[in-house]
């Protein structure tokens, strides 16, 4: 176990999110194993508490400190964003008043991970360290995309103060910089699926480097023939060997029972065009932007824009699209692939993005990075002119 701690200790200082001496990573077995000399001991009663087995309390990096700290001190509590992830697999985003066991424990019986003082985040998996770490990602995302959606309305409405305006500025300041292409990907078309699975390992693996999604909410695909070999659901973009399932177009075989939730909406992708690779992820700008709708004030539908949107909206030249993830009357697989197909590209409301190619992931992927890029730059042109 202590070789999974330390896995995804690593994945959070990979990936910018907290820094080694600020993360504590415990895993019940026999005893409390932490991955650290120095744990704070005092949270080990959460086990005996709630039905974890895996428990991880870190500080998280600049600027995603300011960030949490900026809301909670400026939110009524739990703190609700509207993106996808926060729909449907967080709820809200929990703050608790002390680091006291007793309760922490109150908002973990309800939620997955809690806003704690510092600011701290206190996650919890029921089986791997793995979902802890997957609920850690989670609320960053959720928070970096409620403050920065929620301070460009501030902004525009000409109501931010001096101390919001400086904390903003230094935020921004510390954010990275645009992601850029790197190598070229692999080239098609690919003939076989001794071909197939390292293309579609090696563009999900760029996909996450890129920080164009946060390793899990993300899906990739390529058809094949009467095939879609597709990324397991649940599965992290960046480690995807034996994470990919091969799926008839017909759905003959059981195999899409494990595929991504989101393969009907690829396979009606491919139904209606010649495309034959598609790369989904969910870079924080381009979410912001797909919920940053002038409309959403003064609309009827203002309170399920996620599904019932009726206005026709671009970002860019790609278009803004509703729908929720799976099947049904509002869902993806009908409101998203006639976009792609028309576009190659589509945004979907607090979602984030799907791209498309012909032959390999090359374009696919160089539309996600400038969608994403186009998205940060439009952020700042709706900032000035507000």
């Amino acid at each position: 176990m202590i070789n999974l701690l330390e896995k995804y200790t690593g994945k959070l200082t990979q990936r910018g999110l907290a820094q080694k001496c600020d993360i504590s990573f415990a895993a019940l077995e026999a005893e409390v194993t932490w991955n650290r000399p120095d744990p704070p001991i005092h949270l080990e009663p959460l086990f005996d508490k709630l039905s974890i087995s895996t428990l991880l309390s870190a500080r998280p990096q600049e600027p995603y400190r300011s960030i949490l700290d900026a809301l909670v001190r400026t939110h009524s509590h739990p703190l609700m964003p509207q993106d996808t992830e926060t729909r449907t697999f967080l709820h809200d985003l929990p703050v608790a008043r002390s680091t006291d066991p007793a309760e922490l424990a109150h908002h973990l019986r309800r939620r997955k991970g809690v806003i704690a003082p510092g600011p701290i985040l206190v996650t919890t998996g029921t089986v791997t360290p793995e979902q802890a770490y997957i609920v850690f990602s989670s609320m960053i995302h959720a928070a970096f995309v409620l403050y920065f959606l929620e301070t460009l309305d501030h902004f525009r409405s000409g109501s931010p103060g001096k101390q919001e305006t400086e904390t903003f500025n230094r935020i921004r300041g510390l954010l990275p910089p645009m992601p850029e292409p790197g190598l070229a990907l692999k080239s098609g078309p690919f003939s076989s699926e001794k071909a197939i699975y390292p293309a579609i390992i090696e563009a999900g693996e760029r996909t996450v480097d890129a920080g164009l999604v946060d390793s899990y909410f993300g899906n990739i695909s390529m058809r094949h023939g009467d095939t879609i070999f597709i990324s397991q659901t649940g599965s992290s973009l960046e480690e995807l060997g034996g994470c990919i399932d091969a799926c008839p177009m017909d759905l003959s075989s059981c195999a899409g029972i494990t595929a991504s939730s989101e393969l009907s909406a690829h396979r009606r992708i491919y139904e209606g065009s010649d495309l034959e690779t598609i790369l989904h992820g969910h870079p924080r700008f381009s979410v912001i932007l797909s919920l940053d709708c002038r409309f959403r004030t003064d609309c009827p539908d203002s309170h399920r824009c996620h599904t019932h949107c009726s206005r026709k909206r671009m970002v860019n030249g790609i278009p803004v699209v509703s729908g929720e993830v799976g099947t049904g009357p509002f869902g993806l697989d009908r409101t998203m692939p006639p976009a792609v197909s028309r576009y190659g590209a589509a945004i979907v409301y607090g979602h984030g993005v799907f791209t498309a190619g012909k032959t390999d992931f090359a374009t696919p992927f160089k539309r996600l990075l400038e969608t994403e890029n186009g998205c940060r730059e439009e952020y700042e042109r709706r900032l000035r002119s507000s």
